[in-house]
């Protein structure tokens, strides 16, 4: 069934809690301080079952103006509101304060409550009833219902029933698809039972036994029981004002404003790129970098409004800003906010955030504005694309989309399938669901080309540059598993050639012309004759009166054909002498199991200068391990 969740809003003194109690026999005023004093300084709940069956929750707020950062974080979950105003008082300064938050938080539904109409005379509760209709006009509660009550004789209550009754059934129920959050209101302990945190279940669901996770200190514990409109119930779901109880987390370590969500599924953000109204209320425009309190949920944080688009944001004007935490929070992509003045206690404006985890933007950037219109108004596909294109190579896991795009799993597997049906994107990881969109796949393919193009160029006597050196000229953010992912396509498509994990393009050719190739030969035959008393290069140089560069890549040429090995700097052997020793040390090291460095050298026939790489090449070659002083065969 669907759950819904109404929420109180007007003026200190305007007869909320009263209203409440008279729908459900419930005095939300729980606190000693709220008894002595008369009013309501935390958030109380209650829950009314209407004719129709359907169960509502209910979430009172304060008043008070010094508790408006209460009563924005009791509003944030609420489904409906009843604007509440006072017959013998009329609209306050927090009646226009509360309304304009739940516009802000982007409320669609509720109604008027004219309260204590007991204390007032007909002319004047038709008077309150007027200027209501003129203060709501051009907002949700435009052409709303305005039901007048007295909470003390129950005139009106049936009637106020009926009225939330129908609201109800016309409001969409949230969906239980969407990531689990729960924004914490309260915490608390319960002897027997331990830690209790509650909160209205904004999305998902959560069941007893599930593992949960605090944000943003990431502590994790278990769901040992849950409650709603305190009844003991194995689930919960989205709508639902939930308690759960804890296990394996003290109250200690949750602060209100925390979230409880599922592990792992939701990352804490220092900035969000936001979409900002500033209401024409305010006394003064908002400048670049001020810092303003930021109302999430049921967290409250001081934010740097960097402005994106503009220079000063004016007092009715909107825009794009970049908002700066002092410390990590939880938000998501169509989350609503509110602003209000870090030392004065008013409301300054609101909006929507549009990218939970945006990298710091240049301002005043054309480009940067038209991405965050397309996060503000695209279509759901050109919001997983623009994401996609702004990864770069590094792509995105489909857990980062989630939190990026915030639809449910099943519409955003939808989205992607699509965009792969389209060749639109690449997925590079099965098993993770990793995604990277194909501009930017087919742009590292080309620098891949490009950089092996641009070796051929500089070295045309080598076959190619190695794999590394490849994977070593893409963005640092190109994983491993990406590259093979790209060289495999273009291997395949017969783009590239791999031999001797040397890379070259298949349209390339080591050409020689006849001097280089009469210098090969030489060169070739001078290590054939040396066999494990090779020359070194320089030597090499000298005796063949030719140019020491030309020398050195002729040599890489020949090892890279395999006609030459190089076992240290400088110093080569020809392959057929040293595949003749190690045969001669493989079958020495059977008989005899060890071999020292004077046997090594007796066997070679050479001085140390050539033994010592030599024994050590074949270490790096896995042939031989040392022990101490001596080699043993590996794997023996």
């Amino acid at each position: 069934m669907k759950q819904i969740v109404l929420g109180t809003a007007g003026h200190i003194d305007h007869g909320k809690t009263a209203l409440i109690k008279a729908l459900t026999g419930i005095d939300t005023d729980r606190l000693k301080e709220e008894k002595e004093r008369g009013i309501t300084i935390e958030l109380g709940f209650a829950s009314l079952m209407l004719p129709s069956g359907l169960r509502m929750g209910i979430v009172d707020v304060p008043g008070h103006e010094k508790f408006v950062k209460h009563m924005v974080a009791g509003a944030w979950g609420i489904d409906l509101v009843a604007l509440v105003v006072a017959a013998d008082e009329g609209i306050m300064p927090q009646t226009r304060e509360h309304l304009d938050i739940c516009r802000l938080l982007a409320i669609k539904k509720g109604l008027v409550v004219v309260s204590k109409i007991d204390l007032a005379d007909p002319e004047l509760v038709q008077l309150v009833d007027e200027e209501v209709r003129e203060l709501v006009k051009g907002t949700f509660l435009d052409g709303a219902p305005i039901v007048n009550v007295s909470s003390l004789n129950a005139v009106g209550i049936t009637q106020l029933v009926t009225t939330l009754d129908r609201l109800a059934n016309e409001v969409q129920g949230r969906t239980s698809e969407g990531l689990f959050r729960l924004p914490i209101d309260r915490v608390f302990t319960m002897k027997g039972f331990g830690t209790v945190v509650t909160g209205t279940l904004v999305s998902g669901s959560i069941s007893v036994g599930d593992t949960v996770q605090i944000l943003p200190s990431s502590r994790e514990g278990k769901v040992r029981g849950i409650q709603v409109h305190n009844e003991i119930v194995e689930m919960a779901r989205a709508g639902q004002r939930t308690a759960v109880n804890l296990q394996g987390i003290e109250k200690s370590r949750i602060n209100r404003g925390d979230v409880l969500v599922r592990p792992q599924a939701i990352t804490p953000t220092y900035m969000v790129d936001a979409y900002l109204e500033h209401l024409t209320t305010s006394p003064r425009p908002v400048r670049n970098r001020k810092k303003q309190r930021f109302h999430i949920g049921t967290s409250s944080i001081l934010a740097t409004i960097v402005l994106l688009d503009r220079e000063e944001l004016a007092p009715g004007e909107e825009g794009f800003v970049q908002l700066r935490f002092e410390k990590p929070m939880v938000a998501l992509p169509q989350d609503r906010f509110v602003i209000r003045g870090s030392s004065a206690i008013q409301t300054l404006g609101g909006g929507v955030v549009i990218d939970s985890h945006p990298a710091k933007h240049k301002r005043l950037a054309k480009d940067v504005v038209a991405g965050l219109m397309i996060l503000r108004d695209g279509t759901e596909e050109e919001i997983v694309s623009h994401h996609l294109v702004h990864s770069g190579g590094k792509g995105m896991s489909l857990r980062e989309l989630r939190e990026r795009v915030n639809v449910s799993p099943d519409r955003l597997s939808k989205l992607l399938r699509e965009l792969l049906t389209r060749a639109e994107i690449v997925t590079i990881d099965g098993d993770e669901g990793r995604f990277i969109h194909r501009t930017e796949y087919e742009q590292l393919k080309k620098k891949i080309l490009s950089y092996i193009l641009e070796f051929h160029e500089s070295y045309p006597l080598r076959l190619g540059p190695s794999k590394e050196e490849v994977k070593s000229k893409l963005p640092k953010n190109v994983e491993a598993k990406l590259f093979h992912y790209m060289l495999k396509e273009l291997v395949d498509s017969k783009e590239v050639l791999v031999e001797k994990d040397k890379l070259r393009l298949s349209t390339h050719r080591v050409s020689l012309r006849d001097d280089q190739k009469r210098l090969k030969n030489r060169i070739a035959g001078l290590f054939a004759k040396g066999g494990l008393q090779s020359p070194s290069l320089k030597e090499l140089a000298s005796k063949l009166s030719a140019d020491d560069s030309e020398v050195r890549n002729v040599v890489r040429l020949l090892m890279e054909e395999g006609a030459i090995i190089k076992a240290k700097e400088d110093m080569y052997f020809h392959r057929e002498a040293v595949e003749k020793l190690k045969g001669q040390l493989i079958q020495f090291l059977r008989i005899h199991h060890e071999i020292t460095t004077a046997q090594f050298k007796e066997m070679t026939k050479v001085s140390r200068k050539y033994a010592i790489p030599l024994i050590e090449y074949f270490d790096n070659s896995k042939i031989t391990i040392r022990v101490g002083e001596k080699r043993l065969l590996r794997g023996e």
